[in-house]
This record gives C-alpha cells, sequence and structure tokens, in this order.
C-alpha cells in the first residue's frame, strides 16, 4: 500500500522529471492461426488480435487517467510469424503483415510486434519467406515491426543470416528513402533475443509464453538523473545506492500499473521491464545520467565504466521491487531517442566505436543509429555481427537498429518524429569488410556455451 509521502513523490516524479510507463504491450499467441491457405491464415490472425486486444488501449487510457500516470504507448506483440505462416503455401507473407497491419490500426495501438523469425542455428522455409519479405513488408505497413534473432550463446553466428540482414537492411532502406529510410527503424537484429520484451521494435510473444499476456515497460532517466543531482561529489557507493532505490520506486510504480491493466483485461500479467528507456525530450537522457556522474560528455573515457554501474544498480533495484523483473531490463542507449545522446555525437564525444565498447554493459546494444547512406551491406553486416559477438561472449541479449539514410552523409541530421526523434549522421570506417563477410557459415558457440 502507498502512503501519502510515496504518492507525492510518485507525482512530483510524473510532473517534473519525465517518469512514465513507456508501454503497455499485450502478447498474444498466434498458434492457433496457421492454415495452408494464406488469405485465411492472414483472417485469422486479424480476427484474433482485434478479439483479445479490443479493449487495451480503452483500458489503457482508463488507468492513465485514474491513476495520473502516462502511460505513452499501447502495444501488441505475436507470435514470430515465421512459426505461424510456414504451413501456407504461398510465400508472400506481406499479406499477413498487412493483416497486422489493419488490426493495430483497428484497436488503435502504436505498434505491432512479432513479424520476426529466429534463425541462430539455421533457417526453414517459413524463416527463408519470412527475412526475405521484411523490406515489402515494413515499407508497405505503418504500425508492423519486425526482428531477426541471427545468434546465441548456445549456437554461435549464423553468419549467413548475418550476411542476409545487411542486404535487407539496405533494401529497407531504399525502399523507404523518401521517409529517411523509416523502414529501417522497424527492424532489429537480435544476438540472444528474449520472448516477453514488451519494447518495440523487438517485441513478439516466444512460444514458452501463456496463450495471452500483458507486459509492461517502465521508463524514467529523467528520475534518476533528478537524484543523482541530490548527492553530487559522493562516491560510487552512494551514487549505487541512489540509483538502486530510484529504480525501486519506478518499478513498483510499473508493477502497479501491469497488475490493473491485467486484472480489468481479464489477462495473466506476465513482466515489469524496468529500462531505462530515454526520449528526445531534454531531460530525459541516459547520456545526461553519465554526465551527472561526473563525465564532462557521454562518450569520454570513463563513460563505459558510468554506465555498468548504472544497469547493474538499476537491476539491482528493480528485482527488489518485483518478483517478475523480464524482458531487457536496465539502461538502454539508442542515439536518436536521446538528447543528451544526440548532442555527445554532435559534439564529437560519442563515435560508433565507443557505442559499441558501451554495448559490452548495457542492456541491449547499437540502437537507432544513422549512418551514410552509401554504406555497404557487407559493412553493415559486419557491425550486426560484432554485436552478435558481444552479446554471444557475455551470454546477454545484444541488438542492432541501424539506419543507412539515403542520400544523407556525415554531418547531416534524420528526422524520424515522436519517440524515434532524429538522428546524426554518424562516421562509420571506411575499410571494407566483404571478405569476411562473405565466408558465411556459423561462428561456433564459445566454450562456456556448454553448460547443462
Amino acid at each position: 500500500m502507498l502512503g501519502p509521502f510515496e504518492v507525492f513523490e510518485t507525482l512530483k516524479m510524473i510532473q517534473k522529471e519525465n517518469l512514465d510507463i513507456r508501454t503497455i504491450t499485450m502478447g498474444i499467441s498466434l498458434r492457433d492461426c496457421s492454415h495452408p491457405d494464406i488469405d485465411t491464415a492472414s483472417r485469422k490472425i486479424y480476427d484474433k488480435i482485434t478479439r483479445y486486444a479490443e479493449k487495451l488501449v480503452v483500458i489503457g487510457e482508463d488507468i492513465e487517467r485514474e491513476y495520473g500516470i502516462p502511460i505513452i504507448n499501447k502495444r501488441i506483440s505475436v507470435t514470430p510469424i515465421a512459426l505461424v505462416a510456414e504451413s501456407c503455401e504461398s510465400a508472400d507473407y506481406t499479406r499477413i503483415a498487412k493483416a497486422m497491419d489493419k488490426a493495430a490500426q483497428t484497436v488503435g495501438v502504436n505498434f505491432i510486434g512479432g513479424y520476426s523469425s529466429l534463425v541462430h542455428k539455421g533457417y526453414t522455409t517459413g524463416d527463408r519467406r519470412l527475412v526475405a519479405s521484411i523490406p515489402e513488408a515494413l515499407s508497405e505497413t505503418k504500425l508492423v515491426c519486425s526482428s531477426v534473432n541471427v545468434a546465441s550463446t548456445k549456437a554461435g553466428i549464423n553468419m549467413d543470416a548475418v550476411a542476409e540482414m545487411g542486404r535487407v537492411v539496405k533494401k529497407c532502406a531504399e525502399l523507404t528513402a523518401d521517409s529517411g529510410a523509416l523502414a529501417c527503424a522497424k527492424l532489429v537484429v537480435f544476438a540472444n533475443a528474449v520472448e516477453d520484451n514488451p519494447f518495440m521494435a523487438g517485441a513478439f510473444h516466444g512460444i514458452g509464453e501463456p496463450e495471452c499476456v500483458i507486459n509492461v515497460g517502465v521508463s524514467g532517466p529523467g528520475v534518476v538523473k533528478c537524484a543523482l543531482e541530490k548527492v553530487k561529489g559522493e562516491d560510487f557507493g552512494v551514487v549505487a545506492e541512489t540509483i538502486k532505490k530510484t529504480a525501486f520506486k519506478i518499478t513498483r510504480m510499473g508493477q502497479l500499473v501491469a497488475q490493473e491493466a491485467s486484472r480489468r483485461l481479464n489477462v495473466p500479467f506476465g513482466i515489469v521491464d524496468l529500462s531505462l528507456a530515454p526520449t528526445p525530450a531534454i531531460g530525459d537522457s541516459v547520456a545526461y545520467i553519465l554526465e551527472e556522474m561526473g563525465l564532462e560528455k557521454c562518450g569520454t573515457h570513463g563513460t563505459t565504466a558510468a554506465l555498468a554501474l548504472l544497469n547493474d544498480a538499476v537491476k539491482k533495484g528493480g528485482v527488489m521491487a518485483s518478483s517478475y523483473v523480464g524482458g531487457l531490463s536496465g539502461a538502454f542507449i539508442p542515439v536518436s531517442e536521446d538528447a543528451g545522446m544526440i548532442d555527445a555525437v554532435l559534439s564529437g564525444a560519442l563515435s560508433l566505436e565507443k557505442l559499441e565498447a558501451m554495448t559490452c554493459v548495457c542492456s541491449v546494444g547499437l540502437d537507432m543509429i544513422v549512418v551514410p547512406g552509401d554504406t555497404t551491406a557487407e559493412t553493415i553486416s559486419a557491425i550486426i555481427a560484432d554485436e552478435a559477438a558481444i552479446g554471444v561472449v557475455n551470454q546477454k541479449t545484444t541488438a542492432v537498429r541501424i539506419i543507412p539514410a539515403p542520400g544523407k552523409k556525415l554531418g547531416d541530421m534524420v528526422e524520424f518524429g515522436g519517440l524515434l526523434g532524429s538522428g546524426p549522421v554518424m562516421k562509420v570506417n571506411s575499410f571494407g569488410s566483404g571478405e569476411f563477410i562473405k565466408r558465411g557459415g556459423r561462428i561456433p558457440a564459445p566454450l562456456h556455451s556448454l553448460k547443462n
């Protein structure tokens, strides 16, 4: 039960420090929607999504209004479509993407994720069809998000898939050149993808999940920064304790919303993802938290250590607040969605190479990175391979959401709008990786994968 002080403190965090619930995400199993006829499968998918999610937005808005807690997004994740569509005789999976898009628009959610495939050890026929269809599916829909898992600690890295995803990203950029390669912002390439992630563009409803579930993602970089302002000059033990206590409060609010949404929708409560997800709003930045610890600018020496402390403290605080913490949980560092990260890039403090180092200790990976439009597919694949290697060796989820913006060069800005913000075009190493990527095959799993 929240006391008067906790209520007042929460209101202050909401009103002055950008605290919010980033998303209520309803996960829906589509495994019973498979059918040899793709039009029948598409109809079943549309019908099931609209039936289960009919009241998702309305109830989310009711909770937001009654509790005074901003809920920024209402979203849906579904079973990886490569699994659902594999029995279809047609190879044109874009029809299913359009059915998903229509369903999402009908129920009024912001995004729907799960146009996905898991190919970390190899392809099935359905996987090949889905991956090949991603550029058209994302360019011809508004709300559909896609992800492909190309590596895992247990399986190693599927370098054939890595090579193909470089080409897929380039094709996505070409087909949406008039919108700054927006399709690329709806596509994530994973290593060690998790089954209960509520955040787009990588959300999908894993095969170990129930028929339907409610997952909540909280946010609050601004709250953490304000808390650290009160312990300026204190040692890192105090810094860590301050972040832990703040993460505890944020997570408790997230669990309250999750349980209330679960009750009203009559759907099981899944997890709270306590990731610090920034926005383009001034003050709501992970970079500013790191700078509050004493860094002149995010990206300078010491940034990786500061981020490691932040990520660990957020997780420790969160798990004390809820027994059902899941998803990705930690600190996100998307460039275009974080005003402080954008400023760090523009000032020259933050490079692609430094971001890669930071992903060794943060929640995910290279997120919303804009690069020159003439960046080759092989270079993009090599960037994906590097990030997958970090995930595989460190037994953590890593991802790449990279945007080769057509016609854009180093220093240009690309505007996406909304939570996606705007991104500065970052410098990419000019030396080639083509021969490396052409080798194909599978990079074996590391020795520590042999745990059983």
